[in-house]
């Protein structure tokens, strides 16, 4: 008789940057009064979400589509953030286990200019812009003396970053990573901003195009995480997106990037038929990059209509011991015209698999409740202030 094949424990959290499910009640100190990122994209014709209503999405605490799907087929939750702020590092962080007292850095001027004159002094190249811009339109608009002069394009958005592009052409992107080296060094304390984007771009004049060479230099955490704590335990940890860039490598034993919602979601089925034992990690960021921050809502309709359509592959190779959970980090709402900025506001939370209980978990005080909840399911009590999950 053949052996019988043991199964190790998986853990798959996907998060889909930027799905935020409602106004948290501070965020009109956030200037976010009244926003819902779901009820927005709800309302498009390409809105289309049948397996995530299956799940529980519309029966989380405060979402008011009409649900009459009856008897969900997951354990769902409403998360609260705890920390102040409402970017990705912060919202990732949070969910790993970290709470961070302050909101990172922002400019919505530019960067002061003993900030600027001192990248100069270490980089040796002038500054071009130094504003909140489009990353499209920035290469648009100055890209042309960027070409002329050799400084480098400088700006910022309505998050805490510090981006710099360059023509492939006049900067190689290994000195542009460099000078991002340069000036994440500098970019610490009281100016730590999240994250220092490299935004290398080629083509001509007037037909300017970012690669793929994008590539972020994050703020190390500042305490324990449950990354660190399953590596720790000699579990894997797989990054496929942009984790490993919001956790600065640390905690990652394996790293997949991709150029996007599609790519993330083949490299997860992927990972699906491979053996290991451990968290698979992964950010869909097409919902915010592409369409939360470009008021967007038919196009954030029809991502979050694809990712609908191709969860039934997801669910369908998830093995008996195999958990999947479903999340956001923080809102981007395409409704809300006052501002392309993120969003505060609750985030979804859904668990599926053969072990959970379909049930509602309610209103949860903080998104680490997911990191505790993580390592709950490997028996390893975390280092950081939550509550775990599973019953």
């Amino acid at each position: 008789m053949g052996q019988e094949r043991v199964f190790m424990k998986r853990v798959f959290l996907i998060v889909l940057d930027s799905f935020g499910i409602g106004a948290m009640e501070d965020a009109a100190d956030y200037g976010d009064a009244g926003v819902n990122t779901l009820e927005s994209v709800a309302g498009s014709p390409y809105f289309h979400v049948p397996n995530l209503q299956k799940l529980g999405l519309f029966q989380i605490d405060g979402v008011r589509l009409d649900d009459r799907n009856g008897q969900p087929a997951a354990a769902y939750a409403r998360m609260t953030e705890a920390s102040k702020g409402k970017d990705t590092t912060i919202g990732h962080w949070e969910i790993a286990g970290i709470y961070s007292a302050n909101p990172l850095p922002v400019y919505p001027e530019g960067f002061p200019e003993e900030v600027i004159r001192e990248f100069i002094r270490r980089t040796g190249r002038g500054v071009l812009c130094n504003r909140p811009y489009s990353g499209t339109e920035v290469i648009r608009d100055y890209g042309d003396e960027h070409l002329r002069t050799g400084d480098l394009i400088v700006y910022t958005s309505a998050d805490s970053v510090f981006q710099i592009a360059a023509h492939e052409d006049k900067v190689p992107v290994e000195e542009l990573y460099r000078y991002c080296e340069t000036a994440r060094g500098m970019l610490q304390g009281k100016h730590g901003v999240g994250r220092v984007i490299a935004r290398p771009f080629t083509g001509e004049s007037g037909h300017f195009v970012r690669t793929s060479g994008r590539h972020d230099f994050s703020l190390l955490p500042p305490s324990v995480t449950m990354l660190d704590q399953l590596c720790a335990e000699g579990k894997s940890v797989v990054s496929i997106g942009k984790i490993r860039d919001i956790f600065a490598g640390r905690g990652i034993t394996e790293a997949v990037t991709t150029a996007g919602n599609a790519e993330g979601i083949q490299r997860t089925l992927e990972y699906l038929g491979k053996d290991f034992e451990g968290l698979c990690f992964v950010n869909l960021v097409d919902f915010d990059m592409l369409y939360g921050h470009r008021n967007d809502i038919d196009g954030y309709a029809k991502a979050l209509s694809y990712f609908d359509e191709r969860l039934p592959e997801i669910l369908g190779k998830m093995r008996p011991e195999d958990i999947l959970m479903i999340t956001a980090d923080h809102g981007c709402d395409p409704g809300y015209t006052v501002s392309t900025d993120h969003s505060r506001e609750y985030t979804p939370f859904l668990m599926y698999g053969e072990k959970i209980v379909p049930k509602n978990l309610g209103t949860r005080k903080t998104f680490a409740d997911i990191g505790a909840t993580v390592l709950q399911y490997f028996g390893i009590v975390p280092q950081f202030a939550a509550q775990a999950m599973l019953q």
